[in-house]
């Protein structure tokens, strides 16, 4: 197949596009535009601007495709941080800002929503999901809840990826991998569940959009959208996904085996699964994937929120990070970091806090610190791996992504740590190529010609061999131990961190 195909990401710190040429397998042009959430708002709330998001993606389109020939796009593709719920009037306007996937404020209608069902042992079986707060369905309970003005008003609820596809070709639909994160959806089926949308406000699955197949079509760009764009009226947009079903198309995780961790401002460790997985303890979220198969993905809260913390409270810079993290041995010299400095998804803490186990004279400055929230982080996602190992997927090798997988401290640390080789791609921009690669193979199977998904990975997906950190036996063999002893702190602190928050008045 030939041609230009575009890949737009919606994160929450910047919206991204490139321009993947298929003939080459080159990216020929990317820009980034940056996003802000909305300031003074309470403690646990996270909001943004939908406009702001098309706003973004328009400057962020424009910039590509000015260095590309605009008569060469076949296909655009949309990745979208997942989660967030986009509340829309009769006119397709957006109600009130989108809360995100990192708001915690919904934790009480969480416990409301999970008893009305039955537990979380009912919701399991009906979902396939537990129910975090972050996910979507509780922030519409929220909205019911504290906003009955606007909740009046609701006529339609999307996800950020489907809002931008919204605005590029006027349609409103979604698909499983996005969808999988509302707790609406039965993840075996790929169906709205009627007994969790009944139990937030009755009628309420008439707001949800059809589900389409991930590796669909979605339709051809809306005319006033293509002459905006400079583009022609046949370029089509795919179903796209959210970012963590794009950025697995983006590293190549369409085959078992294969895990991607992304090390952002939060942390996910997903695999490809060829069959549902849904974790009884709940801590493995089952999500359907952006190709037709599952990917069972864990998240955790806190990434490289831990160490910009670290530096900017020693007043270090960046590029202090890997020096002064590789100047203190594996294990920080007993000083242990639980990084859950804006609350945790897993383990489920909405009210916890930062903790630094094993202060002493010793351990008391900043390279000490930093390397123990490296090391923290880490173990965090680690946790989440050896659950995902539990439930039976066997990883042969981690591709890591995101701004931590920069620092070659990280990598190796990762390694160590996983027990298993770590590589990165070519491509930083996991997600914005994934959507473009997505959008090339929905293409293609609309036109009836054999180009598979898995097919299309290996034609675009590029290892960085320089990148890749082979464990080492001892060291691993040490962190297995500091494992054990970050789990069981964490499991020690747990009923801690409700009374603290109580005792401050939160």
């Amino acid at each position: 197949m030939d041609g230009i195909f575009v890949g737009l990401d919606c994160g929450t710190r910047s919206t991204r596009a490139l321009a993947l040429d298929a003939a080459s397998g080159k990216v020929l042009a990317t820009a980034q535009r940056l996003l802000t959430l909305l300031p003074n708002l309470p403690p646990g709330h996270a909001e943004q601007d939908a406009d702001h998001w098309v706003a973004a993606a328009r400057d962020a389109l424009l910039e590509t495709l000015s260095g590309v020939d605009r008569r060469a796009v076949r296909g655009i593709g949309v990745s979208g941080q997942q989660h967030g719920f986009v509340p829309l009037d009769a006119r397709d306007d957006p109600i009130r800002p989108a809360k995100l996937w990192c708001d915690t404020s919904t934790a009480p209608q969480c416990a409301r929503l999970l008893e009305r069902l039955g537990g979380l042992e009912r919701f399991l079986a009906l979902t396939g999901n537990a129910l975090p707060p972050g996910y979507t369905a509780s922030k519409v309970l929220w909205l019911k809840e504290n906003e009955p003005s606007n909740f009046a008003r609701l006529r339609s609820i999307l996800l950020p990826h489907d809002f931008l596809n919204l605005w590029l070709t006027g349609e409103k639909a979604t698909e499983p991998g996005d969808a999988s994160g509302t707790a609406l959806l039965d993840v075996r089926t790929r169906r709205w569940v009627p007994e969790v949308c009944e139990a937030i406000a009755p009628g309420l699955a008439a707001f949800l959009p059809p589900i389409r197949d991930s590796l669909s079509i979605l339709a051809p760009l809306a005319p006033e959208r293509a002459d905006e764009l400079r583009l022609p009226r046949d370029v089509l947009v795919s179903m796209g996904s959210g970012d963590n079903m794009m950025g697995a198309i983006g590293t190549g995780n369409v085959r078992e085996g294969i895990v991607t961790a992304s090390l952002g401002t939060s942390g996910t460790v997903y695999a490809h699964s060829s069959r549902p997985l849904v974790d009884p303890r709940g801590e493995v979220a089952g999500f359907c994937g952006g190709t037709g198969a599952w990917l069972p993905l864990v998240c955790t809260m806190n990434v490289t929120v831990a160490t910009s913390l670290a530096l900017a409270a020693f007043g270090e810079e960046l590029a202090s990070l890997d020096p002064l993290v590789e100047s203190v041995p594996p294990g920080a010299d007993g000083l242990l970091c639980l990084p859950y400095f804006a609350g945790e998804r897993t383990p489920n803490l909405p009210e916890g806090t930062g903790v630094l186990f094993g202060l002493r004279e010793g351990t008391f400055d900043r390279a000490h610190a930093l390397r123990a929230a490296m090391e923290g982080a880490t173990l965090g996602l680690n946790h989440g791996l050896r659950r995902l190992r539990d439930l039976g997927l066997a990883p042969r090798e981690i591709r890591l992504t995101g701004g931590g997988a920069r620092s070659r401290a990280w990598r190796r640390i990762v390694a160590d740590v996983s027990g298993f080789p770590v590589v990165c791609p070519e491509s930083a921009e996991g997600a914005a190529l994934g959507a473009a690669i997505q959008a090339l193979a929905a293409r293609a199977r609309d036109r009836g010609e054999r180009v598979s998904i898995e097919e299309a990975c290996d034609a675009f997906v590029r290892l960085d061999g320089s990148t890749r950190v082979e464990p080492d036996p001892a060291r691993a063999a040490l962190y297995r131990n500091w494992q054990d002893l970050h789990d069981r702190l964490s499991l020690a602190l747990r009923e801690c961190f409700p009374r603290h928050r109580a005792l401050l008045g939160g």
